[in-house]
């Protein structure tokens, strides 16, 4: 791959495979399906990528720094904690519609190495949102004082991993967000005392993953 290429352009061949990725599904997308899909010759999209193995692995770098900025920019709004987590919730919910169990099970299946170095990047960023989250709201006074922070944070992101399991998806007969509803809820609700109980039952109707509970 030639590394003197332009910056900006080899950017859009990337946002725009993540989108096609989406849509279309991993397995079922040919290098020239993409670059017709994108309006470039195959030759061009190879001048930026080798193979469609390097083409994911860059598009799933740049879903994880996206994830990453966007968990940077919540924290620099200073919200509370509740508000922190129904807000990341809104995010995490928009992003698992957008990329179905499916494509995760041919991600797992057929590229394993790409999903397993996804999903421990996007685990660690989510276990040190959520840990952080846990002390921010005991010491604003919302969520219960006793808990083990570390402990909790665990399991929750264990709980989130779980749901891409396609064995647990059919078992349930729900769709991808209304199980991550579920879970969300359950997890707030495990971890707030009466104050946050109270000012969440008064927050979650304005937030649409909550409102399917």
């Amino acid at each position: 791959m030639a590394t003197n290429l332009p910056d900006e352009k080899r950017r859009q061949i990337i946002i725009g495979s993540i989108q096609l990725f989406r849509q279309y599904g991993i397995r079922s997308l040919s290098m020239e399906d993409i670059a017709r899909q994108l309006g470039i010759s195959k030759k061009t999209l190879y001048q930026y990528v080798n193979s469609k193995t390097e083409l994911l692995q860059e598009s799933f770098a740049r879903m994880i720094a996206d994830f990453s900025d966007g968990v940077a920019e919540l924290r620099s709004k200073n919200l509370n904690a509740i508000d922190e987590l129904l807000e990341m919730s809104l995010r995490v919910s928009e992003e698992i519609t957008q990329f179905s169990f499916s494509n995760i099970y041919d991600l797992q299946k057929y590229y394993p190495e790409i999903y397993k170095e996804h999903l421990n990047q996007k685990k660690q960023l989510a276990y040190e949102f959520i840990r952080e989250n846990l002390s921010k709201g005991i010491q604003q006074g919302i969520y219960r004082s006793e808990q083990q922070v570390e402990l909790i944070a665990g399991f929750y992101i264990q709980k989130i991993h779980s749901m891409h399991d396609p064995d647990f998806q059919d078992s349930t007969g729900k769709s991808c967000d209304e199980i991550f509803a579920a879970v969300f809820e359950n997890h707030i609700r495990g971890i707030a005392n009466a104050e946050g109980l109270a000012y969440f039952e008064q927050r979650k109707q304005h937030y649409n993953p909550i409102k399917k509970i």
